[in-house]
């Protein structure tokens, strides 16, 4: 490094973002995620020793610490720390980097711990690149990613590597930051006169929603937007932190795993029949950017899945709910995805609608039968082949019903259907019950005359 490339990097410390300036040097200043670096815990100890057992992969919320937490353990390792970020670098960065680490350990015999941040945003083709020279021990990787990795990263990286989540901070978490960049002189502000009021304080914890970055920036627009007063005083009022920090942080990407997470919870609130928790989820979805089409699929299938013939008209009216919304479009689409929610919410719940697996499964285990001859098409054949002769027309007899058989001899003791005791369909038991008795009858009198 020569003179020029020291200052540069001297003003581009100086003129970094606060939460740079502010990241945590050791595990001791590091805030949060107790269950995985509290003490006494297995990463801490072994990160602590110096020795790390095997690769790692932290995934996490934006603002949890998952890049700090790396560069913690380059602190605490005598191995060559490299690193990478996934967003910049490609396969010719790591074909220099795997050479370098070669060398290292060709002349040094020293290890190389590869951090690569960001490592769900490389293709399969630059994650596979990665895995022989971590399968034969010249990379200890360190993967940091948003999304999950289970669903992002090659499953060879990740059967070789130790999964480590991190949660959004506590509230308690951010107050011990905000406290700590209000306090130190030399990275943060203790050496201006600043006065934070308290609501205002409360303010900037509640809306970062678990991110520190959020927090900091928020907390940096505010100060360095504010000018002191005649006493030097650098006041932040409610008014100004609501500024700096206007709306709240909805942690969702359309792709990632608090997308599925989220239309997980949506579901299972409307199958519970919990209103407030369906309306809670939805709004979540709709705050973030969610397709509002893609939450009436899920609902539209979610009306026969769950609620069935418990109530048919479920269906029916989210079918209404996705017509008027492409007519109204947004804002105003939001009643009806709101009223189909809630309709289904408070729906009683029906799953017989998945009695077609059973049958599937029937028909995997025993294959399927001849046709009866009697519900074969006539049209055509029925006098040469005698195709429908001996069907019995329901409509020529009291109540539209005679009994007769519908289906091959191999499945008439099989009762696919089980209707539930819940809203419409309780009523149809009785009814269905009634049909199968009045057709086994039928069949044993058929079998008689035989």
């Amino acid at each position: 490094m020569d003179l020029f490339d020291f200052d540069m990097n001297q003003q581009l410390h100086q003129q970094s973002p606060l939460a740079a300036k502010m990241r945590p040097q050791t595990l001791d200043d590091y805030v949060g995620q107790e269950e995985i670096i509290g003490q006494g815990r297995l990463l801490r100890r072994a990160i602590e020793s110096g020795r790390l057992f095997s690769s790692i992969i932290f995934f996490g919320p934006p603002g949890t610490g998952k890049t700090t937490l790396a560069k913690i353990i380059a602190q605490y390792t005598d191995a060559h720390f490299e690193t990478i970020s996934a967003i910049l670098a490609g396969v010719a960065d790591l074909r220099k980097v795997i050479v370098e680490a070669q060398e290292r350990r060709k002349l040094y015999r020293r290890r190389t711990i590869l951090f690569v941040d960001e490592v769900h945003r490389w293709n399969k083709a630059q994650q596979d690149a990665l895995l022989p020279h971590v399968e034969n021990g010249l990379f200890l990787l360190i993967g940091a990613t948003t999304e999950n990795p289970y669903f992002q990263v090659i499953p060879a990286l990740v059967s070789r590597s130790r999964i480590f989540e991190l949660k959004p901070l506590r509230d308690e978490d951010l107050a011990v930051l905000l406290e700590r960049v209000l306090l130190d002189k030399e990275r943060g502000y203790g050496a201006r006169n600043i006065q934070l009021d308290e609501d205002a304080r409360q303010h900037l914890i509640n809306l970062s929603n678990g991110d520190a970055r959020n927090l900091l920036n928020a907390l940096e627009l505010a100060v360095e937007s504010t000018k002191p007063d005649d006493a030097n005083i650098i006041h932040i009022d409610i008014q100004t932190a609501q500024d700096s920090i206007q709306k709240r942080v909805v942690v969702y990407g359309k792709n990632g795993d608090a997308h599925y997470d989220t239309v997980s919870a949506f579901i299972k609130s409307v199958r519970g029949s919990d209103a407030d928790a369906a309306l809670y989820w939805l709004a979540k979805m709709l705050k973030a950017g969610e397709d509002p089409r893609f939450i009436l699929r899920r609902l539209m299938i979610l009306a026969s899945e769950d609620i069935g013939m418990a109530d048919p008209q479920a269906l029916v009216v989210v079918s209404a709910a996705l017509q008027s919304f492409e007519f109204i479009g947004m804002p105003e689409g939001i009643y009806p995805i709101t009223e189909a929610t809630l309709y289904l919410a408070t729906a009683p719940k029906s799953n017989s609608a998945g009695s077609i697996y059973g049958v599937l499964d029937w028909l995997e285990q025993h294959g399927d039968d001849e046709i009866p001859i009697h519900l074969m098409d006539s049209n055509r054949d029925s006098k040469g082949l005698g195709h429908g002769q001996g069907y019995l027309y329901p409509h020529n007899f009291p109540g539209h019903f005679t009994p007769q058989r519908y289906v091959p001899l191999s499945v008439k003791d099989q009762a696919f259907y089980k209707p539930s005791d819940q809203g419409y369909e309780q009523h149809l038991a009785e009814r269905v019950e009634m049909i199968r008795k009045l057709q086994l009858e039928y069949l044993a009198a058929q079998k008689g005359k035989k």
